[in-house]
């Protein structure tokens, strides 16, 4: 079995127990790794986390935070850019609709899945019948243990298991900075190195009104790591693409990412200019033009490295290197297995035919709306939920509807003005890209101009009332038939022609590549057995990597900056936005030891979705919070490289330097190191 570098996002019930005592002699036991699981906390946000404490105390990243810190601000309370700290537990502030899940075991069902789907099956029967029969492994999941319970595809389909998670929906907020601190260096540094934030926030978890006592935590390093240092990042990469075809790498690369990179410009210059009305207008905006702001970089990064013919070069060498291994046995096999390529290329083909239509009307990207995904949800329920749960489409099944209804009916705060600055530019998108006779331009818009619509739309709904939205959930189609609502009216006009688009992609896209990918899985398993992690899914994984600098243009960057170096480079910015440290850092600099580790860099696979993760040493202690890869890291989407890619995590000194010398926190920073 090769030794992949420090490639790979491992499964927890398939970690590399191999590799790493073959490269770093570490002897990772089944111990080690039940702790980390059980430590691990994923939020419904897109982020995650891990427990710290004996009572419940979690540490993220601010810029995960970012949601619940919005939704609890309010005109002339900012605390995103502000910062807070509870000093007793009664002061702590309750989220309004942030859910945690903590893995408690997986289970592989895939011989059961692939038995449900038959040889013979065209392709949207086998689609129904594998939906179907992973609906009923998540309900009998969920009423015999209670936990949360989803069916998770991995290696493109060659493989189905069963993640069971605890929930925890009582989430308070503990502690967080100064977003100047937090995201120091905005835009400008984002992706890159050396970096200098405080990336970092606390919640803390409840039950019954009482902080949780979860079962495992992780230790709170008072040291750090040191160069060289074996590290290990746990937690919940979103998704990556090193196992797709050359053929659909060239679809992101010509069709997905143009789209999706147009899509984030406008977005971005919209609420840009939203946020430059005023103060209050750019603290509603801020979360939303970071999250857009982010992921246009991260997909810029992503283009240019599908761009560059060396990484499709390499992958290609990849695809090569894989289809000469079919001259071993793989059983069952079908004839010509080349056919497989074949097949994922033909569906690409197809799908670049109504690709557009199916982003902008099914996904949504022509509704960038919290209004309108609420009534569409509404109408979609009252239709969906009737059926047994293995028939509803997979957002409707009994496993996800609690939390589907804790988020619908949240009672955070929701701004007209923004809803409507938004869906005026998500309609005007729509338009741009389909062409103003488009019959669902013509449909949506109604005989009016965007800005029009998103005018009447908002203004006459009545869904920013949690207590109207509760009527049409638990009222079901009768309530949703009756209502006059605006955006329930143009959510049920466009339901039958969005829901052909989903049953298109279904079964001429997604299926067909399905069916492929799990074929060319035989194959590599034959091959390579389990050396090869699968592509990232938002499930928990384990990575590993070394402490260590990196060269670029012939200057040696160090492993890790330091708080005298954040100082250094504030004055060197002479003190501007984005690199006006706060106030409270500018009259304490002389508290500091400006020595002390701030941000370092390790050669871990990482992806979006790992911020927050915590980073471990070998002891599984936590030594560091990720919050970023540098920009040679974006390339990680699709290719694995280290030679100068890297994570970048906060420091676990910088964390307890900063809370006891800056913030009046010995509290909170005695809580993370176990003092009394």
């Amino acid at each position: 079995m090769p030794v992949w570098s420090d490639e790979g996002m491992w499964l927890l019930n398939q970690p590399p127990k191999e590799q790493l005592k073959a490269k770093y002699g570490f002897t990772l036991t089944d111990g080690w790794l039940d702790r980390a699981m059980k430590a691990n906390v994923r939020f419904n946000s897109g982020g995650s986390g891990g427990f710290v404490s004996a009572t419940g105390l979690i540490v993220t990243n601010h810029h995960i935070a970012a949601d619940a810190l919005q939704k609890l601000s309010k005109p002339g309370l900012d605390l995103y850019h502000d910062g807070f700290f509870a000093k007793e537990k009664a002061q702590e502030l309750k989220c309004p609709d942030l859910e945690l899940n903590v893995l408690q075991g997986i289970e592989d069902v895939t011989v059961r899945v692939n038995a449900a789907v038959k040889p013979a099956m065209k392709p949207a029967e086998a689609f129904a019948a594998r939906r179907a029969v992973t609906g009923e492994i998540e309900k009998d999941s969920l009423a015999k243990t209670g936990l949360r319970s989803d069916v998770v595809m991995l290696y493109q389909g060659g493989a189905y298991h069963l993640y069971r998670y605890k929930k925890y929906t009582d989430v308070r907020l503990v502690f967080a900075p100064e977003f100047n601190i937090a995201g120091f260096g905005g835009d400008v540094d984002n992706f890159e190195y050396p970096r200098h934030g405080l990336d970092v926030a606390f919640f803390r978890a409840y039950e019954n009104d009482q902080p949780v006592r979860p079962p495992h935590f992780f230790k709170w390093s008072e040291v750090g790591p040191a160069e060289s240092d074996l590290v290990f990042v746990t937690g919940h990469p979103g998704t990556t693409n090193r196992l797709e075809t050359l053929a659909k790498l060239k679809h992101r690369r010509d069709e997905t990412l143009p789209y999706t990179l147009y899509r984030l410009r406008t977005l971005e210059a919209a609420l840009t200019q939203y946020s430059n009305n005023g103060p209050e207008e750019s603290r509603q905006a801020a979360t939303d033009l970071h999250r857009v702001a982010n992921t246009r970089k991260a997909s810029s990064g992503q283009l240019q490295g599908l761009l560059d013919p060396q990484i499709l070069k390499q992958k290609d060498l990849q695809e090569a290197d894989l289809q000469n291994h079919l001259a071993v046995p793989v059983k069952p096999i079908t004839p010509d297995p080349v056919r497989h390529w074949q097949a994922i290329a033909a569906a690409e083909k197809q799908y670049a035919t109504f690709e557009k239509e199916h982003a902008l009307l099914e996904t949504g990207h022509a509704f960038f709306s919290e209004l309108f995904t609420i009534a569409r949800h509404a109408v979609r329920m009252g239709d969906e939920l009737p059926k047994a749960s293995a028939d509803r489409l997979r957002e409707y099944r009994d496993s996800n509807l609690e939390s589907l209804r804790f988020q619908l009916l949240s009672p955070a705060p929701l701004y007209p003005a923004l809803e409507r600055a938004k869906l005026q530019t998500s309609l005007t998108f729509l338009a741009e890209v389909l062409g103003g006779d488009h019959p669902l331009v013509v449909l949506t818009l109604a005989g009016k101009n965007p800005a029009a619509r998103a005018e009447e739309l908002i203004t006459g709904t009545k869904l920013f009332d949690v207590g109207e939205r509760k009527k049409l959930l638990d009222g079901g189609s009768a309530a949703v038939a009756a209502s006059s609502d605006p955006l329930i009216q143009l959510a049920k006009s466009l339901d039958e022609a969005a829901r052909k688009l989903r049953t298109r992609y279904e079964t001429e896209v997604e299926e067909p590549e399905r069916q492929a990918y799990a074929e060319i899985a035989k194959i590599r398993f034959a091959a390579f057995g389990n050396s090869v992690a699968p592509d990232a899914t938002f499930t928990l994984r384990l990575a590993f990597g070394t402490v260590k600098g990196y060269e670029v243009d012939g200057e040696k960057l160090p492993f890790h900056t330091t708080f005298g170096s954040a100082f250094a480079r504030a004055k060197l910015m002479q003190n501007r936005e984005p690199f006006d440290l706060p106030k409270r850092w500018r009259d304490g600099k002389a508290k500091l030891e400006l020595t002390t580790p701030f941000n370092f860099v390790s050669t871990a696979d990482t992806i979006g979705g790992n911020s927050g993760s915590p980073v471990l040493n070998r002891a599984g202690e936590l030594v560091g919070i990720n919050f970023d890869r540098n920009r040679h890291g974006l390339v990680r989407n699709f290719v694995y490289t280290e030679v100068q890619a890297r994570h970048v995590a906060v420091h676990s000194r910088a964390v307890l330097e900063a809370l006891r010398k800056l913030y009046d926190a010995e509290s909170l920073a005695g809580e993370l190191v176990g003092a009394k």
